[in-house]
C-alpha cells in the first residue's frame, strides 16, 4: 500500500497566557517567515507539555518532533492522556492550525470531525449545513445532492433536517457531522473523541461505517479515543502520545496493554486521614500463584483495610473488577446494615471471597467505592489498584471461545469481616 499521509518533524509551540509575540512588528516578521516557509524567528526553547506540573516558562511545546507515516486504507488509532497533544496533532493534520516546525504531506481530501459543531453554521438548517460542509471539503453541488438522502438517513435526523442546527442537541449535531464527513468520500477521515457524545447505537453505527470506509473502500481513518475497546476493535496500528511526543507505534493490543499498565496507580491508596471520614487504606489480592497471577476458575479473594475515624452508620463499600479495555466485568458490595458491623470507630479487615470466578485470561485491576448508602455522599473512589493477571494452564479446558470484554460467570461472593488487630 502507498503512503497517503506523512508527518515530518512536526512540532507546535504555544505561548501561555498571551496571543502573538507582543508587538505588531514581530507578528509581521513571524507571518512573513511562515509565508517564505522558514522557521518561526521567535520560537523559544519552551517547557515540556506536562499539564500536571506548574510551568515556569512562558512557552510550551504541545508537540515535539512528531514523525510517522500512514498507508492508504490504514486505520490509525491515537491515544494518550488529556493534554498529551492528540487534538493538536489532528488540528495540524486537518490544516486547522499550522505547525511551528515541520511539514505535513498528504494526498487527497481530508475530512475532519474534531469538535461538536465544527464546520457548521448554526443559523443554517441541517440540510444547508450538509451543502456547506461538502463545499468546504471541495465537493461539487451535484456530488453532494447525489449523496444527500444517504447522509440524512444515516444521521437519523430526517425529522429535523430543515430545522436550524442551533436547535439540535450535541448528539444530533455529531450524528449529522459524522454522516457528512463519512459519506462525502474523503481520502482521509480524521475523527476525534466527539463520537463519545453520541448514544451507544450511533457509536456502534459509526464504528461500523469507519470499518466499511477503510476495508471496503480503501480509505484512511485517523481515530482518537479514550475508549480502549473501540480502539482495539477498529484500528490496525496505534500511536501513543505522551507529553507531546510519540512514545509507541505498533500493534494496538500491545500498545493498549502497555499504556494502561503505565497509567495504573500503585496499590498504595491515596486518602485524606485528616478529613474525619472513613477510607480504605490498603488492598490485597490473594491469587493462586505468586506475582499476582491467578488461574482460571480457581478461588480468588480480596482483602481491604477499612479505617473508620468516627462512629458512622449507613456505610457502603463496593468494588469493580476492571478488564484491560477499562470495562467493569463484575461489581461486588457490602453494607453495614447487612452485617451490622463497622458502625463504631476503628479498623476493620474486609475479605471478599469468590469460590469459582471464571474471568477471561488477561490483566485486571480494581475500582473501589466508599460512600453513605443513605445520603449518597461519596467518601472515596479509587481506580487502578489491586492489579492481577488471570492465566489458564494447558491442562485445563481450552475449548472456551470467549471474546475480550465479555461478561463473566461468578458464583456467589462471600464476605467476612474481622476486627483488625
Amino acid at each position: 500500500m502507498s503512503i497517503i499521509l506523512k508527518a515530518e518533524n512536526i512540532s507546535k509551540q504555544y505561548r501561555l497566557g498571551t496571543v502573538g509575540t507582543g508587538t505588531l512588528r514581530d507578528d509581521l516578521k513571524r507571518n512573513w517567515a511562515r509565508l517564505l516557509g522558514k522557521e518561526d524567528p521567535f520560537l523559544k526553547v519552551g517547557a515540556v507539555n506536562d499539564r500536571s506540573q506548574q510551568s515556569t516558562e512562558d512557552y510550551v511545546w504541545a508537540l515535539r518532533d512528531i514523525n510517522f507515516e500512514v498507508k492508504q486504507g490504514e486505520v490509525l488509532g491515537i491515544i494518550g492522556k488529556n493534554g498529551a497533544g492528540k487534538s493538536t496533532l489532528l488540528k495540524i493534520l486537518s490544516r486547522v492550525t499550522a505547525p511551528s516546525t515541520g511539514v505535513i504531506k498528504s494526498r487527497g481530501r481530508i475530512a475532519s470531525l474534531l469538535e461538536v459543531g465544527t464546520g457548521f453554521h448554526h443559523e443554517l438548517t441541517g440540510r444547508e449545513n450538509i451543502y456547506l460542509n461538502g463545499a468546504i471539503l471541495g465537493m461539487q453541488k451535484a456530488e453532494i445532492t447525489r449523496k444527500l438522502d444517504e447522509i440524512i438517513a444515516f444521521s437519523g435526523c430526517e425529522r429535523y433536517i430543515d430545522t436550524p442546527t442551533k436547535r439540535y442537541s450535541s448528539g444530533m449535531t455529531v450524528r449529522l457531522a459524522f454522516a457528512v464527513a463519512a459519506h462525502l468520500e474523503p481520502e482521509i477521515l480524521v475523527v476525534d473523541e466527539v463520537l463519545a457524545v453520541g448514544d451507544a447505537e450511533f457509536q456502534k453505527k459509526a464504528i461500523g461505517k469507519m470499518q466499511d470506509i477503510s476495508q471496503g473502500e480503501g480509505r484512511t481513518v485517523l481515530f482518537v479515543s479514550h475508549n480502549m475497546n473501540s480502539i482495539a476493535q477498529l484500528t490496525n496500528r496505534l500511536l501513543i502520545i505522551r507529553n507531546g511526543r510519540i512514545t509507541y507505534s505498533g500493534d494496538p493490543l500491545v500498545g493498549i496493554s502497555n499504556y494502561l499498565n503505565e497509567e495504573k496507580l500503585s496499590n498504595t491508596i491515596q486518602y485524606d486521614e485528616s478529613s474525619g471520614k472513613p477510607y480504605i487504606k490498603s488492598v490485597r489480592v490473594n491469587t493462586i500463584l505468586d506475582h499476582n497471577i491467578h488461574l482460571f476458575g480457581k478461588k480468588l479473594s480480596f482483602e481491604f483495610l477499612l479505617i473508620c475515624p468516627n462512629d458512622m452508620e449507613d456505610l457502603a463499600m463496593s468494588f469493580q473488577i476492571i478488564n484491560e479495555q477499562q470495562i467493569p466485568v463484575t461489581h461486588n458490595w457490602i453494607f453495614d446494615a447487612d452485617k451490622n458491623r463497622f458502625r463504631k470507630s476503628g479498623k476493620y479487615h474486609l475479605i471478599c471471597s469468590m469460590p469459582n470466578p471464571k474471568l477471561y485470561m488477561g490483566n485486571y485491576s480494581l475500582k473501589i467505592f466508599l460512600s453513605n448508602s443513605k445520603t449518597k455522599e461519596k467518601y472515596q473512589e479509587t481506580e487502578s489498584v489491586g492489579d492481577f493477571k488471570v492465566e489458564m494452564l494447558s491442562t485445563t479446558r481450552t475449548d472456551y471461545n470467549w471474546q475480550k470484554g465479555a461478561c463473566v460467570y461468578l458464583e456467589d461472593a462471600n464476605w467476612q469481616i474481622n476486627d483488625y488487630d
